[in-house]
């Protein structure tokens, strides 16, 4: 590639690359709104001699809108067995390659933190470009403490599976934050509220930093009566969910509840008390239950 001009465009304004180092770049990209892209995350694209994109048909509307004529490399979940090596032989023969997603932060809920793993063993040096992230967007515009919190991911598309994942959250004291599909919210925050309690604190992002931008707060209760009455969303979704409280939600204070209950009542009655009163799963508490009664615990 000697001689191949390389530069972005700035408005108007035609600005050569400068040359990089031999690195693979970790380059965020816009999640919605073409604008929100850095300078320097547009100069290591223009400047990289490999452009490894996850859809190289979505990355290609980006490149085109700041004027970056640069070929570009497929690495995604399915070819990443396959692609990974030639990208990691580009890099160790001292070539840039730099790695984006469709959208936002590379590696977040992609196939991207298997590359870098392998640069790291092979001494290759790895470099973040910071920028966009949906995750971030949303935790920030939600109301929701910001001083700890857990990316979740997407959450398994299996009723079971799901509800078994989020119980695994429901004591973790951070604000939640995870990633689904317009067509599975409705569902996915019905068992919020079965497994995480009615009344916790909830936002949901839809099609952040887009025309059609919008973010609803509220209980995680009401917003389950919301999508669950209203068509099915259009778009990208993160749903935010507020930390565990400090105080009633505690497992000691729960096994409490259960056990005082359970003296005055047969136990499938106690553990539904008790998942009405703290917005629990009555199944998971009627275990829980049955596992003390089992160690001695009445």
């Amino acid at each position: 590639m000697t001689g191949e001009k390389r530069s972005y465009l700035i408005g108007q304004t035609e600005i050569p690359a400068r040359p990089i180092a031999s690195a693979l770049y970790l380059v965020a990209t816009p999640i919605g709104n073409l604008a929100d892209i850095t300078l320097r995350a547009l100069e290591t694209l223009a400047s990289a001699d490999i452009v490894a994109c996850e859809d190289t048909r979505v990355s290609r509307v980006l490149l085109e809108r700041y004027g970056i004529r640069r070929r570009t490399t497929a690495y995604h979940e399915h070819n990443a067995a396959s692609a990974g090596p030639k990208l990691i032989e580009a890099l160790a023969a001292g070539r840039s390659v730099a790695l984006i997603s469709d959208a936002g932060t590379p590696l977040v809920s992609d196939p991207g933190y298997r590359l870098v793993g392998e640069a790291l063993e092979q001494g290759i040096r790895v470099v973040p470009v910071p920028g966009p992230s949906a995750a971030l967007a949303a935790l920030t515009a939600s109301g929701l403490p910001s001083d700890a919190f857990l990316f979740a991911g997407f959450l398994p598309a299996k009723a079971g599976q799901r509800l078994t994942k989020l119980e695994t959250f429901r004591q973790v004291p951070a604000t939640l934050i995870f990633f689904e599909s317009p067509r599975r919210l409705a569902e996915t925050l019905a068992a919020m509220v079965e497994a995480l309690g009615g009344a916790r604190k909830a936002a949901i992002g839809r099609e952040l930093t887009k025309a059609f931008e919008e973010m609803r707060t509220g209980t995680l209760g009401e917003l389950a009566d919301h999508y669950g009455a209203a068509d099915t969303p259009k778009g990208e979704i993160v749903i935010c969910v507020g930390p565990a409280e400090a105080t009633a939600d505690q497992p000691a204070d729960i096994d409490r509840l259960l056990l005082s209950l359970a003296a005055e009542m047969p136990a499938s009655k106690a553990a539904a008390e008790a998942a009405k009163m703290t917005g629990g799963q009555k199944q998971a508490l009627y275990r829980r239950l049955l596992g003390l009664k089992d160690a001695g615990g009445g």
